[in-house]
């Protein structure tokens, strides 16, 4: 008998308070779905009467639509708790993480565009200056055929 009084008491000690289920139960929520897309990352739950999507909860743990708590409510007035303002706090860090990752690797994807771009013009400019270098060694050897044949035309006629 004393060892089920001291169980349940053990029980109700390691259970969270209000304020913490509702934040470690975001947390929860988080981590059992794994990693979350970068749109569910970036949205903003509704605070309003409407819920973000059929799974939405209150803040007291409660659905959308059902019954509301009237002292979670009279704490939105206050202001959000601590474990709220932690919570929001990760998930903009985690918004801002990913977001400095994507950042890093659409820099890295456009210097290697960049990269590939440079090789590709200074291979173009390299087949252009020989081309260049060829037309102008043909240039100069039609001017001097041309001033042979006429310089060779005028003595023929004297």
């Amino acid at each position: 008998m004393q060892e089920q009084a001291a169980t349940s008491s053990m029980a109700a000690s390691s259970l969270p308070s209000s304020s913490e289920r509702s934040s470690s139960s975001a947390l929860q929520l988080e981590v059992k779905e794994g990693v979350e897309s970068d749109d569910e990352i970036r949205r903003v739950p509704e605070m309003g009467g409407e819920a973000a999507g059929p799974a939405a909860s209150g803040r007291d743990g409660t659905s959308a639509a059902g019954p509301v708590n009237h002292s979670a409510a009279s704490q939105r007035k206050r202001g959000r708790s601590p474990a709220d303002k932690e919570n929001k706090r990760l998930k903009r860090l985690l918004r801002n993480r990913v977001s400095a990752q994507q950042a890093r690797e659409r820099k890295k994807a456009y210097l290697i565009d960049l990269e590939a771009r440079v090789k590709d013009l200074e291979t173009k400019n390299a087949e252009l200056e020989e081309r260049l270098s060829t037309l102008q060694n043909e240039n100069q050897m039609l001017r001097h055929i041309l001033k042979n044949t006429t310089a060779g035309s005028q003595e023929g006629r004297k």
